[in-house]
């Protein structure tokens, strides 16, 4: 039976955050609120955690996991980062997107795109995950959490419970935040390109 915390969306508490980063640092997979519905998510390093989440949203191991990071300094450890995609990203985060990018050493072969050897990065706008992320001091590996069949992540934390409480460790409830999901941007294409057209505007794309 999973755990369920209410979290306050513009002033997380402290003490909550602590218990959930615990809860991350034993190998618990939780559920938790981001500007774009809800993610799961685990410890980068915890292979156990990271398989469950591919066994509840039934993933095949070319899905791209997204890291979620709490800055750019953070971004430029995990993946690739030329300088006119540094300021890319610098101007479009935090916010609805997920910008693919190549991986770097720090990331497990296992999370990479098996033939691309790529990642999903993201900053997100949302003050619980970015408290969770400080407290971590590490990124979250995370998915949308949108369940077989579904086609927008889940927005409902009570339903979140309902479906999920035997299967994760913790359930983070933030209120309501949306359910559409990110715009994917691939940025190892020139010109990048759109793999998916959700939330973060993509005018810029077009200049």
């Amino acid at each position: 039976m999973s755990q369920y915390f209410y979290i306050h969306p513009e002033n997380p508490q402290p003490r909550n955050i602590c218990q959930a980063i615990n809860i991350i640092n034993k190998g618990g997979v939780i559920v938790y609120p981001t500007d774009s519905g809800y993610a799961i998510g685990c410890h980068l390093d915890d292979k156990s955690a990271v398989d469950r989440i591919r066994l509840i949203r039934r993933l095949n191991d070319k899905h791209h996991f997204t890291l979620m990071c709490r800055d750019l300094s953070e971004i430029s450890r995990y993946a690739i980062v030329d300088n006119i995609n540094y300021r890319l990203l610098k101007s479009h985060t935090p916010g609805g997107y997920t910008f693919i990018l190549e991986a770097s050493r720090e990331i497990p072969r296992r999370l990479r795109h098996p033939k691309r050897k790529t990642i999903g990065i993201r900053i997100p706008d949302n003050n619980i995950a970015l408290a969770l992320l400080e407290e971590l001091d590490a990124p979250l590996i995370s998915s949308s959490l949108i369940l077989p069949n579904d086609e927008l992540p889940m927005s409902d934390p009570y339903e979140i419970q309902l479906q999920l409480e035997k299967q994760v460790d913790l359930i983070i409830d933030g209120g309501h935040c949306g359910n559409e999901s990110t715009t994917v941007v691939d940025l190892i294409q020139s010109p990048p390109e759109i793999l998916r057209q959700g939330q973060g505007d993509t005018d810029w794309l077009r200049y």
